[in-house]
């Protein structure tokens, strides 16, 4: 009985509608539903219009244990950009790009910076994964080896400062299970190829499908990204950093990150991205789960 909510950045009234279709009800200041949870998969800031309204939307939610809010990428990188290094600067650094991704947010914050402040507390207190005996969840890609070592390193599956401050430290195992666990695993395109992304940067690197086997899949059919000029061949497994993936017989995974467009539909029977780009005029999308083994395209429900 557990309703999966994908990214939100900010945009609180689809949020409210959403919640609304799927029967949540407000009371005392939270949204709730008699027999049901939502777990959102994470990214509630940057974007949107209403950033601060939705980000008291889920804490309530959370603090009311009416829902399980996941950490996403947005979360981590906003920790980043605001802790200082000891050196000087931040351990994001803030480069025109970075501080383009996070002005929204800091814009809507403006003459608030102790109320913005403790929610950059309450984003610590976020798990970067959520598992069941039935299902599980993660803001972009859960990699078994990756989750295992977030289990004995993280602290009740959640960041600390001194986590934060370690995690900045590239190529360090904490680094790579953070980066693939919260942004997805990548590989490089073939020589010369390239494309732009949703924010005008470009990009050498294309997002997998981290469920697929690499070993069958050509560069195109393993893009998650619909990149037209990719070619149909065969990837060169040396350029793969693990040929590890999700297996089909596994637990069913609930995930958001990818800026899917169209109808929400599922990529297999235990694999469901939420994320439908509601900050590029897309949609904001949830699955109903109840108690199905297989998972189905019907319980998708979205405004």
């Amino acid at each position: 009985m557990i309703d999966f909510i994908g990214d939100i950045h900010g945009y609180a009234n689809e949020l409210e509608a959403l919640l609304q279709k799927l029967g949540y009800a407000k009371k005392s200041g939270a949204y709730a539903h008699p027999e049901r949870k939502v777990v959102f998969v994470g990214d509630y800031i940057d974007r949107g219009p209403q950033i601060k309204e939705t980000l008291e939307i889920v804490k309530a939610m959370v603090d009311t244990e009416n829902a399980i809010a996941l950490m996403g990428n947005h979360e981590y990188n906003a920790l980043c950009f605001h802790y200082q290094e000891t050196e000087g600067g931040h351990l994001r650094k803030h480069e025109i790009k970075n501080i383009i991704q996070h002005y929204e947010t800091l814009k809507q914050f403006q003459n608030k910076q102790k109320e913005y402040e403790s929610y950059l507390e309450w984003f610590k207190s976020l798990p970067l994964y959520y598992e069941t005996d039935s299902f599980r969840a993660v803001h972009a890609c859960w990699d078994n080896k990756n989750i295992q070592y977030l289990r004995d390193n993280l602290i009740n599956d959640r960041l600390t400062d001194d986590l934060i401050y370690q995690s900045v430290k590239i190529g360090t195992p904490l680094n790579r299970a953070i980066d693939q666990t919260l942004k997805g695993k990548e590989m490089k395109m073939p020589s010369g190829n390239f494309f732009t992304d949703k924010d005008g940067t470009k990009r050498e690197d294309i997002r997998i499908k981290w469920w697929e086997n690499p070993a069958q899949m050509t560069y195109k059919s393993i893009s998650i990204e619909p990149i037209d000029h990719l070619p149909e061949q065969a990837i060169v497994i040396s350029e793969l950093k693990s040929l590890d993936y999700y297996p089909k017989d596994d637990k069913k995974v609930f995930f958001g990150h990818y800026w899917l467009k169209g109808e929400p539909s599922l990529y297999k029977e235990n694999i469901c991205c939420l994320d439908y780009s509601v900050a590029k005029n897309g949609k904001l999308v949830a699955y109903r789960l109840d108690e199905e083994n297989r998972l189905d395209n019907a319980k998708f429900v979205y405004v």
